[in-house]
């Protein structure tokens, strides 16, 4: 399976990805290769990659974060920041993040600011990490419930997609990252939106190969997220809101970040409807593919208000005014379009009726 080229670094996947790190360790001559990890990677994934490496990728050191959007602070970097300074990293040192979207985001951060910026490589576990994570070059870290506020964008030395490492999620994990593959659909690919409604194993590598290609398609044009790039965060405006409202909120059952963008693309479906001339038809199939895959979430007018405020806080957000990407049709999204405030409860509305 070919290679993905992004910029400065590609995305390899299945055997080409294990070669590949042999052969790039092998030339780069590090002083110290260091490997992060959760408590999940460690147990489960963690043994998978030794034995892929064999003698030829040393190891320093494995330090190990806790799982979960909730570690994703910049208190997790001092932790790994103050391991790494006490483990005598220096500027020719490697970081191998190993894990979700979580740990890479974080592990890229952690790498590219410590000493002005060490060399990392990202090894995404889970399938929200290898289509999405796994392209772009963004890293960073929440502040508070609030997401992504801290970070750079800076590119990984490679990106290794090894499927195997699917195996180890639950199912819930899994449906988590087919939400994303949706949207590259949704934003960029009718056909391909229209084969991934029908398919049942959506974990497959040729899959995953597609939807990253979408998405480094679109980043390779847009690197720092000026025009196109924006397109990749339709149902983020308000799926982050819901995630960081659910996240702060103890009597509420966190959701995971597919989750939550889920209600986000019916939401701002139902806004396309509205607002750029989405078809009703293509609205109740975008409605009838999430509940298909995602249990309804339920919102009281409390809930529904206080994630509306949340919104001011989207980084999308520029000289007052909230942006959102909508969509014209399945496969044509549009950037930057100001939302009437009326319409959020006529979006909750819609996707609260059965």
């Amino acid at each position: 399976m070919n290679s993905i080229k992004s910029h400065s670094y590609e995305v390899y996947l299945e055997e080409l990805a294990e070669a590949s790190l042999r052969q790039h360790v092998a030339k780069s001559n590090y002083s110290k290769i260091f490997v992060l990890v959760d408590e999940n990677t460690k147990k489960y994934c963690l043994p998978l990659l030794q034995e892929k490496m064999r003698d030829e990728v040393p190891v320093h050191g494995i330090f190990e974060i806790e799982s979960g959007e909730e570690n994703k602070h910049i208190q997790t970097c001092m932790l790994v920041w103050e391991w790494l300074s006490d483990q005598g990293a220096d500027r020719k040192s490697l970081l191998i993040n190993l894990g979700g979207g979580v740990l890479t985001d974080l592990g890229g951060f952690v790498a590219s600011t410590f000493k002005r910026g060490i060399d990392f490589i990202n090894i995404p576990t889970t399938l929200l990490s290898m289509v999405d994570a796994s392209v772009g070059g963004k890293t960073g870290v929440d502040l508070g419930v609030l997401k992504n506020q801290i970070g750079v964008i800076n590119q990984p030395q490679m990106v290794l997609v090894i499927p195997e490492f699917l195996a180890t999620l639950d199912q819930r994990q899994r449906t988590s990252g087919f939400a994303e593959m949706l949207k590259h659909g949704l934003i960029k690919d009718e056909a391909y939106w229209k084969s991934l409604r029908e398919i049942d194993d959506y974990g497959n590598a040729a899959t995953i190969q597609k939807s990253i290609s979408i998405k480094n398609e679109v980043v390779t044009e847009d690197p720092t997220e000026q025009n196109i790039r924006k397109i990749l965060n339709f149902g983020h405006t308000l799926g982050h809101a819901i995630e960081s409202y659910f996240l702060e909120n103890s009597n509420k059952k966190s959701l995971l970040h597919g989750e939550a963008i889920a209600v986000g693309m019916i939401l701002e479906g139902y806004l396309s409807h509205k607002l750029t001339g989405l078809s009703g038809l293509s609205l109740q199939e975008i409605k009838e593919t999430f509940l298909k895959y995602f249990h309804k979430v339920e919102f009281d007018q409390e809930d529904i208000t206080a994630i509306v405020e949340l919104l001011k806080y989207d980084k999308k957000n520029s000289h007052g005014d909230i942006n959102f990407v909508l969509l014209q049709s399945i496969g044509r999204a549009v950037t930057d379009i100001k939302v009437p405030e009326n319409l959020f409860a006529e979006s909750f509305a819609y996707y609260k009726e059965s």
